[in-house]
């Protein structure tokens, strides 16, 4: 299974946080949706998805495999629950998926890249600079890199650039 973590970074490199001053944009927002639709699925953590879900109902992802990763809760309505990182892929592969898109929060995209379990990662910078912020990280104890090699770079729109790379194993 090919596994995609999907992240916004901000232009000098923090992991971005939205919030009311300084909302996800539309253009990675949307990049999402298309991502998320052509896996067939997204894996999140539980804090990204209730901050996703908001509203509440389907939206775009109404058809959508949404497995949340999350070692406190046990059930949620609509999606399934799993307690680590390979749990959430080998659901998705008895499900029939062959890929899977990681879609964050910080510390799901650093459970997988420790673990890893990322083949690509795909970053939208976004045209903002963070002065506190987190960073993605393959081991957040010991000084680690893994080389990356570019496969697409397009801008998104809006000042937004998307950078795909696959990630060596």
């Amino acid at each position: 299974m090919k596994t995609i973590l999907w992240a916004t970074l901000t232009a000098n490199g923090n992991y971005a946080q939205s919030g009311a001053n300084n909302p996800p944009t539309k253009e990675a927002l949307n990049d999402f949706a298309a991502q998320a639709a052509a896996a067939g699925n997204f894996i999140v953590g539980r804090r990204t998805f209730e901050a996703m879900r908001g509203g509440g109902g389907g939206g775009p992802f109404a058809e959508i495999d949404i497995v949340v990763v999350s070692k406190n809760a046990s059930e949620i309505p609509g999606v399934t629950v799993v307690r680590s990182p390979q749990e959430a892929l080998t659901y998705l592969q008895q499900k029939g998926h062959s890929t899977a898109l990681i879609s964050g929060g910080a510390d799901i995209h650093n459970s997988f890249l420790s673990e890893g379990l990322v083949d690509e990662v795909i970053f939208n910078v976004a045209p903002v600079l963070e002065g506190k912020g987190l960073n993605l990280l393959i081991d957040k104890d010991n000084y680690e890199y893994k080389h990356v090699q570019l496969l697409d770079c397009k801008p998104l729109g809006g000042g937004v650039i998307q950078l795909h790379y696959a990630v060596e194993r």
